[in-house]
């Protein structure tokens, strides 16, 4: 009895943690899913199906990445768990051995004490102070349990969870490809000129040259501009979700300094115009990969490089928030994101864009127009 006694005032002593809930956050991220995989059904009959398909692609990237992230967060928190139950192994074979021992134990037996009536009173004291401590320990210790298995049953549901997700993202990306191919409502301010397009790209060696070219290369252009966005500098959204990676004039590995951000972002991301803008070019350009280059003003172009594929047409009027291209690379699968799921948050971000703003073919900080989290 003394024995018993000594363990349990030295676990008492211990302190009890509050145990969190990583896996709400999970369970809250396949609810977005799920709220996306209506917005899908919901497209075909909109009236705009690119501004819905969008916003389907969009709200399929925010439910992904919520789910990644509440899959890392339960993946570590039951390796905390796994951890803290086996240092202290032999601390809970003894809570649970004393619990069983005054579960078995009938009351005067359990009272007696060799030193007599009066130890007999003292042992009984302790019991009746320590017995309620007892019981939040068990019950501490039962949360915990029920955690793990929360966690390992979440873990073992997200598979089918993830995949559903993954193919509703790739069928919402391809009828977007779709409702733009079909698209014929959209202002046309000029046709482009096919065969001075060719030859100001074969003649070009610089992003400057071309871009002092492009006015060459429209045909028919309808006078005027589109209403001016200086009113918003500062406060126009990113292109795309995502992080920057190297600010305006940063070098990168090979030593090399652009005038543009460089955005880290995921797979298969969804890029869009953060104003309205007529398209002056698309397609690739000299070293930066696939461009679109548009115009929201008269003297402002936005140059968007690093696309896998781009949207839209050259002399097309976009309405803001219009998609303008999808980033490469290809999207982990399922099974994937369950097995890198505690890796770094920024692990998936494996695609860049590069961002750059130029006023009077004269390139600026686009920091001083994008609304970011680096001022």
């Amino acid at each position: 009895m003394r024995a018993v006694l000594t363990f349990l005032a030295l676990l008492f002593a211990a302190p009890v943690h509050a145990a969190e809930s990583p896996a709400a956050a999970a369970q809250a991220a396949a609810q977005r899913l799920a709220e996306a995989s209506t917005l899908l059904q919901e497209a075909d009959g909109a009236r705009n199906r690119v501004r819905a398909l969008t916003e389907t692609i969009q709200a399929f990237g925010d439910g992904l990445e919520a789910m990644r992230d509440g899959l890392r967060q339960a993946a570590i928190r039951q390796q905390s768990l796994a951890g803290e139950l086996a240092a202290r192994e032999t601390e809970i074979a003894r809570l649970l051995g004393a619990l069983q021992t005054i579960g078995q134990s009938e009351g005067p037996t359990l009272l007696l004490h060799p030193a007599g009536p009066l130890g007999t009173a003292r042992s009984g004291m302790i019991l009746a102070d320590v017995t309620p401590a007892l019981e939040v320990r068990a019950a501490a210790l039962r949360a915990t349990l029920d955690e793990v298995r929360v966690l390992r049953t979440l873990q073992e549901s997200a598979a089918a969870t993830l995949r559903e997700g993954l193919e509703g993202a790739q069928a919402a990306r391809t009828a977007l490809s779709q409702a733009i191919a079909d698209r014929t409502d959209l202002p046309r301010r000029f046709t482009a000129d096919p065969v001075k397009t060719a030859l100001l790209l074969a003649s070009t060696e610089t992003l400057e040259g071309f871009a002092s070219g492009l006015s060459m290369i429209a045909v028919d252009e309808a006078p005027g501009s589109l209403p001016g966005i200086a009113d918003r500098k500062g406060a126009l959204p990113l292109p795309v979700e995502g992080r920057i990676l190297r600010r305006a004039g940063e070098q990168d590995a090979a030593g090399i300094a652009r005038p543009g951000l460089v955005i880290a972002t995921r797979a298969r991301a969804l890029v869009t115009t953060p104003a309205a803008a007529t398209v002056r070019y698309r397609g690739p350009l000299l070293d930066y990969g696939n461009v679109i280059i548009l115009e929201p003003q008269a003297g402002i172009l936005l140059v968007f490089a690093g696309l896998d594929v781009v949207y839209g047409n050259t002399g097309e009027v976009l309405p803001g928030g219009s998609p303008v291209g999808l980033m490469g690379g290809v999207e982990p699968g399922s099974d994937a994101l369950l097995i890198g799921n505690s890796a770094s948050p920024g692990a998936e971000r494996s695609q860049t864009l590069y961002v750059e703003i130029r006023e009077n073919n004269t390139p600026v900080d686009p920091q001083t127009w994008f609304q970011t989290d680096e001022g």
